[in-house]
C-alpha cells in the first residue's frame, strides 16, 4: 500500500534551518511527480513547492522562493525539503504528498523565539 512518513520537523529559532525527509513507499517512486504543501493553523492548504521525476524542473511559492530547495533521491525512494532562513510565518504543519489522491500525516514546524 502506498505510504509517505515524513520528518526532520520541530522547533526552531527565527533565521534557523530544518530538512524535512519524506519516506515513500507501495509505488513507483521515480515515476511521479512530488509535492510539499503546508498549513498553519486555523488557515487553508498551502502549495510551499514540488519537483519533477529526475530533478530537472523545480517550482517554488514566492513566499518560500530563495530560502527552501526541494530535492529527491530516487535510489532511495525519499523526498526532501531544505529549508532555510525561517521566519515565524513558516510555522505549519508541512505534508509530502503524490498528489492527489495519497498524502502523508505531516510533520510539525515551529518557528519561535
Amino acid at each position: 500500500q502506498v505510504q509517505l512518513v515524513e520528518s526532520g520537523g520541530g522547533l526552531v529559532q527565527p533565521g534557523g534551518s530544518l530538512r524535512l525527509s519524506c519516506a515513500a513507499s507501495g509505488f513507483t517512486f521515480s515515476a511521479y511527480w512530488m509535492y510539499w504543501v503546508r498549513q498553519a493553523p486555523g488557515k487553508g492548504l498551502e502549495w510551499v513547492s514540488h519537483i519533477n521525476t529526475d530533478s530537472d524542473s523545480t517550482y517554488y511559492a514566492d513566499s518560500v522562493k530563495g530560502r527552501f530547495t526541494i530535492s529527491r533521491d530516487n535510489a532511495k525512494n525519499t523526498l526532501y525539503l531544505q529549508m532555510n532562513s525561517l521566519k515565524s510565518e513558516d510555522t505549519a504543519v508541512y505534508y509530502c504528498a503524490k498528489l492527489p489522491t495519497y498524502w502523508g500525516q505531516g510533520t510539525q514546524v515551529t518557528v519561535s523565539s
